[in-house]
């Protein structure tokens, strides 16, 4: 039996703002914007290449905070690119960390999720 990793949620305290950041500056892919109810919101955002989406909106995740969620981990095969190409984008990205392990960029979303993406090496 396979076990995928498919969908993790991003608790934001904005979907409208969180969905333009994600959308226009860091280059996901907007898969579905969906108004439930009154109080739910879904919205599936997905990065370039991955087969793991974020989950955005209203009423999905009550018990996590805007912000508290750190260590999303992107895994590409240029950390320089990718820090290019999202600061070209107008993101606050870190510079290039190296560490034996892998080269490392950092960036947070609006809320202060915090994310880091990785060259392994």
């Amino acid at each position: 039996m396979d076990f995928r990793l498919e969908l993790v949620a991003v608790p934001v305290s904005d979907v409208d703002r969180a969905k333009a950041f994600y959308v226009d500056k860091v280059g996901f892919n907007a898969d579905h914007d969906h108004q439930v109810n009154e109080q739910i919101r879904f919205v599936q955002l997905t990065p370039p290449g991955s087969a793991c989406s974020i989950a955005i909106g209203t009423g999905l995740e009550p018990d996590m905070a805007p912000g508290s969620l750190k260590g999303l981990q992107l895994v590409v095969a240029d950390a320089d690119a990718a820090r290019a190409e999202l600061a070209g984008r107008g993101v606050e990205v870190s510079d290039v960390h190296e560490y034996p392990w892998g080269r490392f960029v950092y960036f947070t979303d609006p809320d202060g999720n915090k994310w880091n993406i990785q060259q392994i090496v």
